[in-house]
């Protein structure tokens, strides 16, 4: 009878054991601890990784949202060489245009459908061979589908798009249209890696316009190029090293066209992480105005 009731409640000392393990209170980091384990730079981390953060309004003067936006974060490590996988994009349909936002939607699906099936068994499969296509050839044959879909689903319509493709410490963008990408860097800097495809920006590299006018300029949101305009598309493919100390940021013009830049790296700077940088960012493009639907995409490489 001894043995039974031992197998029934178990030894006691065992007992006290999990009672123990039991009342373990474990709790979240707060946004402080957090923060201050991204900035810290000299932390050297086993496992190199991705870490990212969306935001997201359809801003106070809109109706509905002509932004989409798609943000997919992995990171595989083990025996081999571990390989940072992030693919970020933000498409802007045009506005005034019908199917704006069926335009921006099949564009982000369309391109990241296509991308990720294409990384599929390289990423998730034992590896038995080697990519055949380059970055830069996987991101223009996946923008040439979305925008031969848009033509043919949606005549009139067009979207930007704005996509970076990371993959170990590589960046491949491929950019159409006014949204833009930027690196902000820990020390207070920021710089453009797009440039727009717009008139305001054509007659500023002619020397029409300076910067100052191109601010006020009257048709400063018309496109000279967008996915799913015209015959052929010609978009900006290209491929640089993920920049040191720096958070890359990829957002629609209701973000960079309302708020300046020294208040961007400000707000980024001051987040305790990515996602509360995000929403500070859509929470200030409200707070001026809200003009424009507004998408914002934060990634940083850490390790």
């Amino acid at each position: 009878m001894a043995g039974f009731f031992r197998k029934l409640f178990g030894n006691k000392k065992e007992s006290v054991k999990q009672k123990q393990i039991d009342m373990t209170i474990t709790a979240p980091l707060l946004d402080q601890k957090i923060n201050s384990i991204i900035a810290n730079q000299n932390v050297k981390y086993g496992v190199k990784q991705l870490v990212a953060g969306v935001g997201q309004s359809v801003g106070k003067q809109r109706e509905h949202n002509e932004d989409s936006v798609l943000a997919l974060t992995s990171t595989i490590a083990g025996s081999a060489e571990n390989v940072p996988f992030g693919l970020y994009i933000v498409a802007d349909g045009m506005g005034g245009h019908q199917f704006g936002e069926v335009a921006s939607n099949a564009a982000i699906r369309i391109m990241g459908g296509n991308i990720t099936k294409k990384f599929h068994s390289y990423l998730y499969n034992l590896p038995t061979q080697t990519l055949q296509d380059s970055l830069q050839e996987v991101m223009e044959a996946s923008i040439m589908e979305a925008h031969q879909y848009v033509q043919r689903e949606a005549p009139g319509s067009g979207t930007t798009v704005t996509a970076a493709l990371v993959l170990g410490d590589q960046v491949t963008i491929a950019h159409v249209g006014d949204s833009r990408a930027y690196s902000i860097y820990l020390d207070g800097r920021i710089e453009p890696i797009t440039r727009d495809h717009s008139l305001v920006k054509r007659l500023e590299e002619l020397g029409h316009l300076s910067k100052e006018q191109a601010v006020s300029f009257p048709h400063r949101n018309v496109l000279i190029r967008a996915l799913g305009q015209g015959e052929s598309l010609e978009a900006d493919i290209f491929t640089i090293p993920f920049p040191n100390s720096s958070i890359l940021m990829i957002c629609s013009d209701g973000l960079w066209g309302v708020i300046s830049e020294n208040d961007i790296i400000r707000i980024v700077t001051e987040a305790p992480n990515l996602h509360r940088a995000c929403h500070n960012l859509v929470e200030a493009a409200n707070v001026a105005g809200g003009p424009d639907n507004i998408t914002v995409i934060l990634a940083q490489l850490i390790g």
